[in-house]
């Protein structure tokens, strides 16, 4: 029963985390968007008031009429939006998750002793502890002269994210360490949403409210974080989605590989912010492209070349039965499965011969069974599969 209620707390805290994620994604590439393509007010009464640009749109067979003020209107509104809990949802549904899968569930989903000598209380302190590292230093970077510096500053945060990527890779599991750059990331956007864009917006609000002249600093402070955060984004939805490719994160290099796609996703939403403020070179996408491309490459199974001969399918089935059906059986002898993972089972030959192509993909190509190697399978073992597989999978037993 534990398991079954565990289950649909994952079901539910997912769902809730792509809703709200979707709407904060969404609402920030609008405002991004929408930054990017005002123009100057035409009617001098609007100049008069303070505009500093309009756009006009169409949607959903009516038209919309958005103004940005230069720093507040001479008289605020009844009721004004503000754009928070979007983020705030998306944060507090992740980290939910995080907690129920890769902390409860570290020996499974974060610990790997191929990897790291590490037990579940000691990764799950060393995940919390990354994550406010990761926004104490870059927020302390923001505050320090480097932030003026454009370029340099980019580059800063590019060789600090390959050092936190690297970093987790030699700790955790792959998916564990691929899940939590993400989640170091989305901890920056969000906290920049909580102590730094909000808390401007509040102060330009009560100056307005008063009557006085609004700061615009604590605006031009939010813009700075709001456009990091938009570089953020694609990295943090590759991570999202990462667990399902594990070719990437069982990879040997996946620190380096993971560190690609993020700048590959960073280049192309370079790309879509420069287009939306005009004409914008395709470079960063081609960049983009060939990061794709070499990752791609670089990646793709090799051929071993089976070795000749039938091999003994009483040892293939020793392997599986030893390393695989203690989640993959009718009743999961392992705790954190009530029913065996994707619905494969592998208690008989029969079974076991059907599923040739997922155990040789699973457990060779990509590596990701044993989840976290749990059962500890070996080389040697991996390497009988290939042979078994190569060898025509059993087919003449």
């Amino acid at each position: 029963m534990e398991a079954y209620v565990s289950d649909w707390l994952n079901l539910l805290a997912r769902w809730l985390h792509m809703i709200a994620g979707i709407a904060w994604i969404g609402s920030s590439f609008y405002f991004v968007w929408l930054d990017n393509h005002l123009q100057p007010p035409q009617a001098e009464t609007d100049r008069d008031k303070g505009v500093g640009g309009e756009l006009w749109s169409v949607h959903g067979g009516g038209f919309y009429h958005a103004q940005k003020y230069k720093v507040a209107p001479p008289v605020l509104p009844e009721r004004l939006h503000w754009f928070k809990w979007e983020a705030y949802a998306t944060w507090l549904s992740g980290m939910f998750l995080l907690v129920l899968v890769y902390w409860l569930g570290a020996e499974v989903y974060l610990v790997d002793p191929s990897v790291a000598g590490l037990g579940p209380l000691t990764a799950s302190g060393l995940s919390l502890a990354f994550i406010v590292a990761g926004w104490l230093v870059y927020d302390g970077l923001c505050k320090s002269p480097l932030a003026r510096n454009g370029p340099l500053f980019a580059t800063i945060l590019l060789v600090l994210a390959a050092v936190l990527a690297w970093g987790l890779c030699q700790l955790f599991s792959g998916r564990g360490a691929y899940i939590h750059f993400g989640a170091v990331l989305g901890t920056i956007m969000v906290a920049n949403v909580f102590f730094v864009i909000i808390p401007g917006q509040r102060q330009m609000v009560a100056a307005a409210a008063r009557g006085a002249t609004p700061d615009p600093l604590p605006g031009i402070r939010g813009k700075q974080r709001s456009v990091h955060n938009t570089y953020f984004t694609l990295p943090v939805l590759f991570t999202m989605i990462s667990n399902h490719f594990a070719m990437t994160y069982n990879h040997e290099y996946n620190w380096a590989i993971l560190i690609a796609i993020s700048l590959a996703g960073a280049l192309v939403r370079v790309y879509f912010v420069a287009r939306h403020s005009g004409r914008a070179s395709p470079l960063p996408v081609v960049a983009a492209a060939l990061l794709l491309l070499i990752v791609a490459i670089a990646i793709a199974p090799r051929d071993t070349a089976a070795s000749a001969g039938r091999v003994d399918f009483d040892a293939v089935r020793t392997v599986v039965h030893d390393r695989c059906t203690t989640c993959h059986a009718e009743s999961p002898e392992h705790p954190g499965f009530q029913a065996p993972p994707a619905g494969v089972v592998l208690e008989t030959d029969r079974q076991i011969l059907a599923e040739a192509l997922r155990i040789h993909h699973q457990t060779v190509l990509t590596r990701v069974m044993p989840i976290g190697n749990l059962t500890s399978i070996t080389e040697e073992e991996r390497a009988l599969i290939d042979r078994w597989y190569r060898a025509g999978a059993g087919a003449e037993q």
